[in-house]
């Protein structure tokens, strides 16, 4: 991997940390996820930025770490939200934009019955797939690399690199 940083990007339980944190692991590079890095930033889980806050604090704060790792991070494998190359253009200026195309119905069928519940726009699966189907198209048009991650991790891992090697 170069000096450039690899951004993950994809929807909701599409398994970019997963992902993010064995390609950082093979390439001795440093993981990132940035809802981690907001909820440390703002000492609570993303569930109650959102509670609190809302939809529109939260964005502005992915603005910010955008913008913080564009000017300090190389390097890095960096885990994104779901929504934040929708609404934070910035990234691309951060790093190669892979996309991890994944089914809606593989997501849900990863995710347990807790980690649908900590995820403030899950709570109504018909708008989750509304929303999956409109974002498709926005990481297609974005990304750098669309990686077909409805595979077993060790697969995604090798496309990833063999993408990033042409």
């Amino acid at each position: 991997m170069s000096a450039i940083n690899i951004v993950l990007i994809g929807f909701m339980g599409s398994g970019k940390s997963s992902v993010g944190r064995h390609l950082a692991k093979d390439n001795k590079a440093y993981f990132l996820d940035t809802d981690a890095m907001i909820e440390s930033a703002e000492g609570k889980e993303i569930s109650k930025i959102f509670e609190e806050e809302g939809e529109e604090y939260f964005r502005y704060l992915e603005k910010t770490t955008a913008r913080w790792l564009k000017d300090n991070v190389n390097e890095a494998v960096i885990s994104t939200g779901g929504g934040m190359l929708v609404y934070c253009e910035e990234l691309k200026e951060v790093g190669t934009v892979i996309y991890l195309k994944v089914p809606f119905k593989t997501i849900l069928s990863r995710m347990k019955k807790d980690e649908l519940e900590k995820r403030p726009l899950f709570k109504d699966l018909q708008k989750a797939e509304a929303m999956y189907n409109e974002r498709n198209s926005i990481y297609e048009k974005r990304a750098d690399i669309t990686i077909d991650a409805d595979a077993k991790l060790e697969e995604v891992l090798v496309r990833i690199q063999k993408a990033l090697i042409v």
